[in-house]
Order: structure tokens, then C-alpha cells, then sequence
């Protein structure tokens, strides 16, 4: 539902899951790209964790590096930021980032059914006459990646106008 909670990509990956990503596809870089991107989406989402704080060190090392992209970095970069990111994850929350996949989920979960209330949320539900009693889901998929290379891509299709419902 719009004002409720943001994505969370990659919800289950740790330090095992990224070596055995990274022996699977033979991309290093992809691995260490999409841990950053999980640990970076899951401190702000769930945890609240300022986005600054991860966007100005990732803005820092590009500029640093003499690069715009973030598919510029390279692998050894990224592996420095990962260990930046649960740096700061650990300053602002006083504990490790979840290594435990259940722990990483559950909290995902928990901070989805908290984001009911957000101030986002309650004003959808106002403009669009929809009642608080009527509660929330969660929704866990299986995605594909959209940052493995140079043929890889994300975005969205649909089979129906979202609005009108028609083909």
C-alpha cells in the first residue's frame, strides 16, 4: 500500500549467503554490491538508521575514486563499505548487524506491521477513505537481480492498468 513501508532488497543475505553468491555466479562484485545495498535499505527501513549516513560515505568513495556510478566500484571498494556500513549500523543501534537470516526477517516483518501506523500510512488511508481497522499484510517475495551486469535491469510491468483495472 503507498505511504507504507519501503522496499527491503535482499532480505536474507550475510556474510555466508555473499561468498556462496559470489562462487555461484562468479561475481564477486555483484555479491558484495547487493549486501551493501541490503545492509544500507535494511538500517534505514527497519532499524531508522538515517540514509545520509550510508549516502554520504557511498558518495564520498566515488568521489574519492573518480567515479559518478555506483556500478563503477569495484569489488574491493564495496567489500570496504560493507564493513563501513555495519559500522555505522552498530554506532546507531549499539548492536552487530543481523548475520541470523530469521532475526533479519522477523525484524523486516515486525517494523512492516509498525509502518501501519507511520504518518505516511494514516494519511493515505484518510485521503483514500480506507479504515485502520481494516489492517495489513506483509508480502515476501522471491526477486531477480537487477544489478549482475551489464544485461541485468529492474523495474516494473503491468498486465492491467493499476488504476482502472483494464487489460
Amino acid at each position: 500500500m503507498p505511504g507504507m513501508m519501503d522496499t527491503i532488497l535482499n532480505l536474507g543475505l550475510n556474510d555466508e549467503v555473499v561468498e556462496v553468491i559470489a562462487t555461484l555466479t562468479n561475481n564477486r562484485r555483484f555479491a558484495l554490491d547487493s549486501y551493501r545495498r541490503f545492509i544500507q535499505m535494511f538500517s534505514d527501513v527497519v532499524m531508522g538508521i538515517s540514509k545520509t549516513l550510508h549516502e554520504d560515505v557511498l558518495e564520498n568513495l566515488k568521489r574519492a575514486r573518480g567515479v559518478k556510478y555506483d556500478y563503477e566500484i569495484s569489488a574491493e571498494d564495496l567489500e570496504s563499505l560493507v564493513s563501513t556500513f555495519k559500522c555505522i549500523y552498530k554506532k546507531e543501534i549499539g548492536e552487530t548487524f543481523p548475520n541470523d537470516v530469521k532475526v533479519q526477517f522477523l525484524l523486516a516483518v515486525k517494523a512492516a506491521f509498525s509502518s501501519w501506523r507511520n504518518p505516511r500510512a494514516v494519511y493515505y488511508r484518510r485521503i483514500n477513505d480506507i479504515l485502520a481497522s481494516w489492517g495489513t499484510a506483509v508480502n515476501i517475495q522471491s526477486m531477480v537481480f537487477g544489478n549482475m551486469g551489464d544485461d541485468c535491469g529492474i523495474g516494473v510491468a503491468f498486465t492491467r492498468n493499476p488504476t482502472t483495472g483494464e487489460n
